[in-house]
């Protein structure tokens, strides 16, 4: 494994552009659905096995090699909301950016080329890892634990919260992580069999639903 890449492909610093995004924290704080440590577990759980193992699975399946136009049209058919699917294009398109600086790649190059507005993250992420030299395991990771950290981070700013209870919370996610991780490369490997119905297509209506209201508000602290 080329750990080091992996480590700065997960790292927060990473310029992809996900520090400026929520994961919908912003708007389950404003609907008081986080208002604690313990809300804020519940919350990173519930988004880690839906819309965080539909993200990591096409990310493993884009490391593995299949199609990412199939992925992408597959990623568009498990994202309801309009505003989520934007906020997708515009991370995988500045991924992809950041990517190709680092670990220059002809199926990056090809992403550029076939989604001018952008990819959807976890498309972009798992051929970001394939040019690391990463493996559809640790592109799954990578978008498994970005399903928890960034809502995590999020709400220490939002609420003021013990950014080291934070934390706390992420590693008492590490199973979970692990688990969702595991699972999406097996889904992946199915994919390549069988197409891209056999990715999970798992919903979270309250993510669609915060999202959409997110996008009207006039003034946000985060940009979903």
């Amino acid at each position: 494994m080329n750990r080091a890449a992996l480590l700065v492909l997960a790292d927060g610093r990473f310029p992809a552009g996900g520090y400026a995004h929520s994961g919908g924290a912003e708007a389950a704080v404003k609907a008081g659905r986080i208002t604690d440590t313990a809300s804020l577990e519940d919350f990173c759980r519930g988004r880690l096995h839906t819309s965080g193992a539909v993200a990591a699975s096409l990310a493993a399946a884009a490391a593995l090699g299949l199609d990412p136009g199939a992925l992408d049209r597959a990623a568009d058919a498990r994202t309801p909301s309009p505003a989520l699917r934007a906020v997708a294009r515009r991370l995988g398109r500045q991924l992809v950016r950041a990517a190709r600086a680092a670990w220059p790649h002809q199926r990056l190059d090809a992403l550029v080329r076939d989604f001018p507005k952008g990819a959807h993250q976890p498309v972009a992420l798992g051929v970001a890892a394939h040019a690391a030299g990463l493996g559809p395991e640790d592109a799954a990771h990578c978008a498994a634990y970005e399903a928890v950290s960034g809502p995590a981070t999020a709400v220490v700013r939002l609420l003021g919260l013990d950014p080291f209870e934070a934390t706390a919370v992420l590693a008492r996610l590490a199973p979970d992580v692990d688990r969702v991780a595991h699972d999406a490369v097996a889904a992946a490997h199915r994919a390549a069999r069988e197409g891209t119905d056999a990715l999970p297509a798992r919903s979270a209506p309250l993510l669609e639903i915060g999202a959409e209201a997110h996008a009207a508000w006039p003034v946000r602290l985060f940009a979903s």
